[in-house]
């Protein structure tokens, strides 16, 4: 399958109920070097799932003003880096450096903090948000945060993803035909799009890793193996979760930054699709296997919150 035919199964409906004021998320699953990337960014000749989805996102919006909606989109750019929050769009940024220098004075880099609101729901204080109007617009950012991202050499990819990233588009509209004085105009209708492509897990004994990227690696494998940890309960594969008991237990969205920023969309008020990639290298049977039980118990998954996001 190409990339469309993937979008067109996974991803195409979610982007229209975004639009129509539902959360939605979407996010490749699978070991390092087995397309990920690829499936969610694309290329000039195969645009992914993200391209996609932008332009997707506006054609419902131009649809959306035919019945005189009137739209407000922001975009942000957001990496996990060794669990740290990196604003990929943030013109400061410095890779090398924890402090960036001002006219001989030293200032620290805005610090990215998570946090919870009754509308926003969980979000990134601090995390920039650029107001766009046309796919192209989009497609600039997305080009400039992803030239910023973390990307490494090891024995299995020449570009290795090592780190996170979750690119997000807010959707805000109002009925264009409401005013103050008819008092019968809708409310202020608001979704988020998550799109992530997450770094591959891998073992050290394959990539060859050292030093940093061994370290790198480490990171990546710990918060996958949170993310699979929330999914296993969740999916009740151990008689805990949603729907075993009736009774709720722990999951541990904290234990990650990855998971808690994904915590509506893995258990919670969002439509989410998982594209999970797998080699079909002999050399990696296991890893392959592992996705698949991943798979499996994410399609036990069932999120019961799901609502339009509606405000006065």
């Amino acid at each position: 399958s190409d990339n469309r035919q993937v979008y067109e199964a996974t991803t195409k409906r979610i982007v229209r109920d975004v639009v129509e004021g539902v959360n939605g998320a979407v996010f490749a699953y699978g070991q390092t070097s087995s397309g990920k990337t690829h499936t969610m960014q694309g290329s000039d000749d195969e645009p992914g799932v993200i391209p996609l989805a932008i332009e997707d996102v506006f054609t419902c919006v131009r649809e959306g003003r035919d019945t005189r909606r009137e739209f407000l989109i922001r975009a942000s750019y957001l990496e996990i880096y060794n669990e740290t929050l990196v604003d990929l769009l943030d013109e400061d940024e410095d890779e090398d450096e924890a402090v960036v220098k001002d006219d001989e004075k030293t200032k620290k880099k805005k610090k990215l903090s998570i946090r919870e609101d009754a509308e926003r729901g969980t979000y990134v204080s601090g995390l920039r948000e650029e107001i766009v109007t046309t796919p192209q617009e989009v497609m600039k950012l997305l080009e400039l945060g992803s030239k910023r991202r973390r990307m490494g050499a090891t024995r299995m990819n020449a570009r290795s993803s090592r780190s996170h990233v979750i690119f997000r588009m807010l959707v805000e509209s109002r009925d264009g035909n409401d005013d103050d004085d008819s008092g019968n105009g809708g409310g202020v209708l608001m979704a988020t799009l998550n799109l992530v492509d997450l770094a591959g897990s891998e073992r050290q004994s394959k990539t060859g890793a050292e030093g940093a990227r061994a370290v790198e690696g480490a990171h990546i494998n710990k918060s996958l193996t949170t993310l699979g940890l929330v999914i296993h309960k969740l999916s009740g594969a151990d008689g805990e979760g949603e729907g075993s008991s009736g009774q709720r237990k722990h999951i541990p969205y904290r234990d990650s930054k990855l998971t808690r920023i994904l915590q509506p969309a893995l258990g919670g008020n969002s439509k989410t699709s998982i594209i999970c990639a797998m080699t079909s290298s002999t050399a990696h049977v296991d890893e392959s296997h592992s996705t698949l039980r991943f798979a499996s118990r994410a399609k036990r998954v069932v999120n019961k919150s799901i609502k339009v996001n509606e405000y006065a």
